[in-house]
């Protein structure tokens, strides 16, 4: 077979979000930073060819990220990731960091060291420390030490057309998010609701973004609300969360990015304080510890460094190529599986 493009993948999931890792066969990613090359990845015609030839149909779904493995530029790091999902690359992401993790580890590609490992991963948004507890060649759990996560605005008013003025944190935690909570649109956080919350995190999200422009003040290629996070608190203090996700998915892990940034509303609020730590559950019932292990400052705005522990789990290992006569080279998607935003793809 004379195929165009190899890449090889370890397929891995962290409480069940997918997070494959390209682990053989990725191409050179031009950037002196990975903040760069995240940029590159989003605007030039190769670096979004490379995205969607992994994301997209054939080879790609809708459900499920891709990080790419990088040579790290930190002298600290033992690797470097960046994120590919279907809509563009993305900076940081707590489930992804454990699915990295879990396969630097069970591949031997950093070496495992029984009963503790720790691997230090550089991501666009910085490094993320991640202490993986190990036994009989195995990742059983990972605690990551998350980059300092901060409030941009508390309570910001949204005019929406079904449901009115809501409130909506704008928090960054990785990545920016708007924090909605799940009663101001009538809903709740369960499986049988995950599509109507879909669509309405992507009638959010686009409402979001044209009324307030963010970008991360030390971080440029770090812009823009990347996901809407709906939130409630069960009768037990746990945080239950849905994070949708562009062109119209529901992340089925609690999102560690997501809770990092709940957690700055939280300490912002005075409902938090180091040394605390909540469960967080999905929507589909899986769970993150989330904790507060320090207070720090992101240019001159306070700011929190959260824990976020979870599992990983490898379940594959497969081959993604292209064949040289392929009439689909850049992927595609249709609005029966992708949801109503595939035609914007």
């Amino acid at each position: 077979m004379r195929w165009k493009r190899t890449i090889q993948l370890l397929d891995v999931h962290a409480e069940g979000e997918i997070g494959k890792v390209a682990i053989g066969g990725v191409p050179k990613i031009p950037g002196e930073t990975v903040a760069a090359q995240l940029h590159w990845l989003n605007t030039d015609p190769k670096g979004q060819e490379l995205r969607r030839f992994l994301c997209l149909e054939p080879r790609g779904a809708p459900i499920g990220s891709v990080n790419l493995l990088l040579p790290p530029k930190h002298p600290d790091a033992d690797a470097a990731f960046i994120i590919l999902q279907p809509d563009q690359a993305h900076a940081s992401s707590g489930s992804n960091s454990i699915c990295v993790t879990t396969a630097l580890l069970e591949s031997g590609i950093v070496e495992m060291k029984e009963p503790e490992t720790i691997v230090t991963l550089e991501t666009a948004a910085g490094l993320v420390k991640a202490t993986a507890t190990c036994r009989d060649g195995r990742c059983e759990k990972v605690k990551l030490t998350m980059v300092p996560s901060f409030v941009h605005e508390l309570d910001v008013e949204i005019d929406t057309p079904h449901w009115g003025k809501i409130k909506a944190d704008i928090c960054y935690g990785g990545i920016f998010y708007a924090l909605v909570d799940v009663g101001q649109i009538n809903s709740k956080i369960e499986k049988a609701n995950a599509a109507a919350l879909v669509q309405a995190g992507m009638v959010l999200k686009d409402l979001i973004n044209r009324q307030m422009p963010v970008v991360h003040p030390e971080i440029p290629a770090i812009s823009g609300v990347a996901y809407v996070m709906f939130r409630d608190i069960e009768a037990d203090g746990t945080v239950r969360t849905c994070t949708t996700m562009w062109p119209g998915r529901a992340d089925r892990s609690p999102c560690g990015t997501g809770n990092s940034a709940n957690l700055a509303t939280l300490y912002a609020r005075g409902k938090a304080k180091v040394g605390d730590t909540f469960k967080s559950k999905s929507i589909i019932g899986s769970e993150f510890e989330v904790g507060l292990q320090a207070v720090t400052e992101v240019a001159g705005k306070p700011a929190v460094i959260p824990t976020i522990t979870g599992r990983g789990f490898t379940f594959g290992l497969s081959q993604v190529a292209l064949d040289p006569f392929d009439p689909h080279p850049l992927g595609f998607a249709l609005t029966d599986v992708w949801g109503p935003s595939a035609g914007e793809i």
